[in-house]
């Protein structure tokens, strides 16, 4: 074995007798990984609007996304990358992370119950327990960034270049029935439909059925797939890396990254300045158009004054079911999307000539052949597919303001899902051909001879080979920093925006003279008028701003080419 070779022992294998179940089950982890992103999106911030936090401080909070990301994608990519572990180096961070999120969501659920237990004086309650939401959301999301990138990895890992793309898609049809079934849940009275067993109030229901959800489906990937093992990592395997080493391999790696991985990480950096606004305040933003235009008056009025309709969690029920009815439809053209769309555009090694490593193509019946040809001539390529959504986006996003309705918040809202969809499957076909492609002209395998070529073809029916299973998780990692630094940039701008727009309460969801301590509860003779009806929304501002993002990541993905 030459010098800084990697050493492995098995071979990767996924239970299943059919290769629709195969994928299916090595991507079965998504759909808890969705569910669970999805209910913190839906509901966390009415959550802490209904709180007390202003739209400026709520903004703040949600710097918890893109820090987790830059820090513990590309760390846990790093160690896991060189993990020796019998269990494999995916699986055992991802089934970590999973009981550290559930374990986050039930605190986040029971918040108020757990600091009563130890605090009773009404305002250090309240502030203590923002304190305590605030902390279980951050570990929320630096437990789950720690999941997502073992089980993306995990996905590149164990997949040939040929079958990339189809691992790709489906991994975006998971994420598609994790959205489906978080917002299907989120639009039910759980309350009434399960009584009190989870909990008094939709939002606890919703965080203990999430954290059930997340472990199930995480242990179902973990059974069904099995790892190569790996037992040295050549010249580097009795190093150890310590917190400065670690973060500067990633850095040296993330300056040098080959140009085709440099731009496909541009094109996700432009993309997610436009879709962060839209995943993190998309439902509050449907739930104030509802109190703003179409709630009834007394509903408005009582809201107004703090006085509970049926009791103020259910309140921030009720604007969470409003909002997730729009993403219900959202989340059924997503899902249909990325079942319809693999079929209908071109595979990326497809177009480049991938050769033999594309694997058989079944040829169709003699009178279908000549139809079959033409339509696979007409098919758009997968980078141009990428670059429409992109322009759907924000052609959608771009009428946010306007949106004086529900019922065309739902249209913008659903119009959104096709972009989704194109958007959690093309980034990472395009990295997984790219790292696989690395991995076949770094392979010492290169050789003319039969034998060499058998070792090749075998290594890839098995396998991205070994330079892909030893950097595909340090790769990953980097395209999410280029996920989680426009966060940081959307949280500076949605800042800004609320704090000229919006500076005190929410105008729509936080009751008057309930806010920050220290405010001014509302005159007496503003008592009752509700929700302002004037001026600006600020979410649909940050989504407008969101649009012209997106018009960059378009241009972004057309230099691609």
């Amino acid at each position: 074995m030459a010098a800084g070779v990697a050493e492995w022992r098995g071979t990767p294998h996924i239970k299943g007798s059919t290769e629709t179940m195969r994928m299916a089950l090595l991507t079965f982890s998504l759909i808890g990984l969705q569910f669970t992103w999805g209910i913190e999106m839906t509901y966390c911030t009415p959550y802490l609007l209904q709180l007390g936090l202003t739209k400026s401080k709520t903004s703040l909070v949600w710097i918890a996304g893109p820090l987790s990301g830059l820090v513990m994608q590309p760390v846990v990519g790093v160690i896991a990358d060189r993990s020796t572990s019998r269990w494999g180096r995916r699986r055992p961070f991802m089934v970590g992370g999973a009981v550290v999120v559930a374990a986050c969501l039930l605190v986040l659920g029971w918040t108020k119950e757990l600091v009563g237990l130890f605090v009773s004086e009404p305002r250090a309650k309240r502030d203590i327990t923002i304190a305590v939401a605030v902390l279980s959301i951050y570990g929320v999301d630096f437990a789950i960034n720690a999941v997502q990138a073992s089980c993306r990895s995990l996905v590149v890992d164990t997949l040939p270049i040929s079958k990339q793309q189809l691992g790709s898609a489906w991994g975006g049809r998971m994420v598609a029935i994790g959205h489906l079934i978080g917002y299907g849940a989120g639009a039910v009275d759980l309350e009434a439909l399960f009584g009190p067993t989870l909990g008094d109030t939709q939002f606890k229901q919703l965080t203990a059925i999430s954290a059930m959800a997340l472990c199930i489906s995480v242990g179902v990937t973990c059974w069904a797939t099995t790892e190569r093992i790996l037992i040295s990592n050549g010249k580097e395997h009795h190093e150890q890396l310590g917190a400065v080493e670690t973060l500067t391999k990633i850095l040296k790696t993330a300056t040098n990254l080959p140009p085709r991985i440099d731009a496909i990480c541009w094109i996700q950096f432009w993309a997610w300045v436009g879709w962060f606004p839209f995943l993190f305040y998309g439902t509050t933003w449907v739930g104030e158009i509802y109190l703003r235009y179409e709630a009834p008056a007394t509903t408005v009025r009582a809201h107004a004054v703090g006085a509970p309709v049926a009791g103020d969690e259910d309140t921030l029920g009720d604007i969470g079911r409003i909002g997730s009815q729009a993403l219900i439809v959202f989340s059924i053209i997503t899902f249909v999307a990325s079942f319809a769309m693999p079929l209908l555009v071109k595979s990326p090694e497809h177009e480049r000539g991938g050769g033999a490593a594309r694997g058989f193509t079944p040829r169709p019946p003699p009178k279908l052949a000549p139809l079959m040809e033409a339509a696979e001539k007409r098919k758009p390529s997968l980078l141009t597919a990428w670059m429409c959504s992109h322009l759907l986006f924000a052609g959608s996003m771009v009428l946010a303001p306007f949106t004086t309705s529900v019922r065309f918040a739902t249209v913008i809202v659903a119009l959104c899902g096709i972009p989704w969809a194109c958007q959690c499957w093309a980034p990472f076909t395009f990295m997984g051909v790219e790292i696989n492609r690395l991995s076949s002209s770094a392979s010492p395998t290169s050789s003319s001879s039969p034998s060499a070529h058998l070792y090749r073809r075998l290594s890839l029916g098995t396998t991205g080979g070994a330079h892909a299973g030893s950097v595909s998780g340090v790769y990953l990692g980097i395209l999410n920093l280029y996920t989680t630094l426009p966060q940081f940039v959307g949280t500076f701008i949605s800042w800004v925006v609320f704090s000229v727009l919006e500076p005190g309460p929410s105008a729509e969801l936080a009751p008057d003279g309930d806010g920050e301590a220290g405010e001014a509860p509302a005159e007496e003779g503003q008592l009752g008028e509700g929700p302002r009806r004037d001026g600006p929304n600020a979410i649909a501002v940050c989504l407008f701003i969101g649009a012209l993002a997106a018009v960059g990541s378009a241009v972004a993905t057309r230099r691609l080419r």
